[in-house]
């Protein structure tokens, strides 16, 4: 089914590479429904295009997401695509472990997921050909300095999405894992570490609407930072650790970020 006849639902679509996919696809798509938390972002995004709508819905919140849910199945009865974008990022210091934060961060990237999955899967079932593309990490590769809460939700989000493209195949709905490297949004902004292979949020949806288009069930990128991470997470544990303790620090000071769905 090509893109210019799919319903397309984007959640996280308020900045980063979310907001980047909305200028993109909605010149693509039949029709482009965008989530987020923030109304009024939404409602300038939407305001100048004629099929692009709104739903407002925080992913973390499942009855917010099943009402987002069913608003879309009044308006339109089905949706063909399901981007679950939204996410967040916060470090760990070990020498302040806070376990709420890893719980915290969980919560977004891992049960939001879960939650928007949740909700879009009985609009896909009623699509001639659904499709999710989940946002993972290319962190789930290499288990990295700090990335005890971030890295370990993503690796939650591969392995559940991996899951979902077994059970799903007889459905006839493919699954598709999107695995970024780094790219410059507000959430990346806020690093104070160098970040190879950096790209722009533009590049990065330009490449996930090529995979949409082709319905892969991995869409990784950029391609040389992706494959040195894979790797170095495939040598053996001693030497694996011995460059992956080498990157950690003396001194780790701890960082937040806000979730941006």
């Amino acid at each position: 089914m090509p893109l210019t006849d799919q319903i397309i639902w984007l959640t996280g679509a308020s900045s980063g590479i979310g907001e980047a996919l909305v200028h993109k696809l909605q010149q693509q798509c039949r029709h482009l429904i965008i989530s987020a938390r923030n109304a009024i972002a939404l409602q300038k995004l939407a305001e100048n295009y004629s099929n692009v709508s709104i739903q407002v819905a925080d992913i973390t919140d499942a009855a917010q997401m099943l009402a987002a849910a069913a608003a879309i199945k009044a308006q339109f009865g089905y949706i063909d695509t399901l981007i679950a974008n939204a996410g967040t990022c916060e470090y760990v210091d070990v020498d302040h472990f806070d376990g709420a934060l890893i719980r915290r961060v969980h919560e977004t990237n891992f049960f939001g997921l879960v939650n928007t999955v949740q909700a879009a899967l009985p609009l896909l079932e009623k699509s001639q050909q659904g499709y999710i593309a989940g946002m993972s990490s290319s962190v789930t590769w290499l288990a990295m300095p700090r990335a005890q809460a971030y890295g370990a939700s993503k690796a939650a989000v591969r392995h559940f999405l991996q899951c979902m493209q077994a059970d799903l195949k007889h459905k006839g709905i493919d699954v598709g894992i999107i695995s970024p490297g780094f790219v410059k949004t507000p959430l990346t902004d806020r690093n104070d570490f160098p970040m190879p292979g950096k790209i722009d949020a533009e590049s990065a949806a330009d490449i996930i609407i090529r995979g949409l288009k082709k319905r892969r069930l991995e869409i990784r990128f950029p391609f040389l930072f992706t494959l040195i991470l894979r790797l170095t997470g495939a040598l053996p544990a001693r030497l694996r650790l011995k460059i992956t303790s080498a990157m950690a620090r003396n001194n780790p000071q701890p960082e937040t970020g806000d979730h941006h769905s």
